[in-house]
């Protein structure tokens, strides 16, 4: 069995730059992340394939610079799988495609039931791809073969199963608006950090008021600049639930923190006192956070038959209508247009009526060519029928 081996030295990085430079075709391209161990969602190692070449596992934390790697291959197609879960890290060290091929994505777009690497190998290839070391600290050092084995064999197929989806997508029809797919994914604007981070906690919908939610931001806030100091994930310190069922509770006192028995952690007792000053700041702060925050997007769908009824009607009408499109088009009805573009759209729709304008409004939301192409006529009919609805059964009332 094949022994390999990290590039983690000068000599090794500068082979692997010419070898992959005289391979052929596509470049298979992954990354594995310490997700769920570590702060940062650096990677921590990247795989890469190419034909004529072979398979190379590059260690980030040891090489300084991948300038050279990005000037050998940038230009040309990277495989990778499910792009966007991958593309932020590998631009942190430096390396950005031109262009890419999204195997996850042309898989949905292609309408297979099951879209996970292992999946798609195993419907493509016939060959049964262990996944045994997706969620495994990959910041362990020395990492061992059998992890090595499994980063490899992640790129070491992902040509094969590029060059098989190329075909079915040819064969479908659909090879143009994968294009577009994968344009889109490539050039996605990040999104910009939260004005209040601390309101992603899991659950905090469920924190009413408003010094519970200040409680709940000090111990999210004392949280996350720890983990960041040790770079460890937040919540193997005090998990998120920990940090609610505290801003529940607002204990008065450090002993009454540390009788709370919900509150879990390997850091919950060993740093009692970092915890129990920020519950202190929460509970003697002026600076109490708001129950609600504004928000551009619409309001919840449930609630609309009461707030808008025509805005509802639109939406029921428009999404049946384009779940019968993505049924035509074997494709995820998610995939054929973002849900919040029709949300959108449904809530406040164009002044002017019309196919043109509604396009125009999908393109601004983000929605690419061959979406509009696909819905806008359908969801326009869709919204004058349901103003027509509205009207008749007003009508009717009167």
């Amino acid at each position: 069995m094949d022994e390999f081996r990290v590039i983690d030295s000068p000599a090794d990085f500068g082979d692997a730059v010419r070898r992959l430079s005289a391979g052929e075709g596509s470049i298979a391209v992954d990354a594995e992340r310490a997700s769920g161990f570590r702060y940062s969602q650096r990677a921590y190692l990247i795989q890469m394939y190419r034909r004529g070449s072979g398979t190379f596992l590059f260690d980030p934390p040891q090489i300084p610079d991948f300038s050279e790697l990005q000037r050998a291959i940038h230009a040309e197609e990277w495989v990778l799988h499910a792009a966007s879960q991958d593309l932020a890290c590998l631009r942190e060290v430096g390396l950005d495609p031109e262009r890419i091929f999204d195997t996850e994505l042309a898989a949905r777009l292609l309408g297979m039931p099951r879209v996970g690497l292992a999946s798609v190998v195993e419907e493509l290839l016939d060959i049964r791809l262990a996944k045994e070391h997706s969620a495994s600290d990959w910041s362990t050092r020395p990492l061992p073969q059998s992890w090595l084995r499994y980063a490899a064999l992640d790129v070491e197929l992902l040509v094969d199963v590029r060059d098989s989806l190329v075909e079915r997508l040819a064969d479908t029809g659909k090879a143009e608006l994968a294009g577009q797919e994968f344009d889109a994914v490539l050039h996605r604007e990040a999104k910009p950090s939260a004005a209040e981070p601390w309101r992603r906690l899991s659950g905090i919908h469920g924190v009413r008021g408003q010094r519970n939610l200040a409680v709940a931001r000090e111990l999210w806030l004392a949280r996350d600049a720890r983990a960041r100091e040790l770079d460890t994930a937040p919540g193997r310190m005090v998990p998120d639930a920990s940090i609610l069922v505290v801003a529940k509770a607002l204990p008065q006192s450090r002993r009454a923190l540390a009788d709370l028995r919900e509150f879990t952690g390997r850091a919950s007792r060993s740093e009692l006192d970092r915890w129990w000053g920020a519950v202190e700041r929460g509970l003697g702060t002026d600076d109490l956070p708001a129950v609600r925050v504004p928000s551009d997007s619409p309001p919840p769908p449930r609630s609309w038959a009461m707030r808008n009824p025509e805005a509802d009607a639109r939406l029921r009408l428009a999404k049946a209508a384009l779940a019968e499109i993505a049924e035509n088009l074997e494709l995820p009805v998610e995939n054929l247009l973002t849900p919040d573009h029709l949300r959108r759209v449904a809530w406040a729709p164009p002044a002017t009526p019309g196919v043109a304008t509604l396009g125009r409004a999908l393109v601004a939301l983000g929605a690419r060519p061959w979406q509009v192409d696909a819905t806008a006529q359908t969801i326009a009919n869709a919204f004058v029928e349901a103003s027509q609805t509205v009207q008749d059964a007003a009508s009717g009332a009167s």
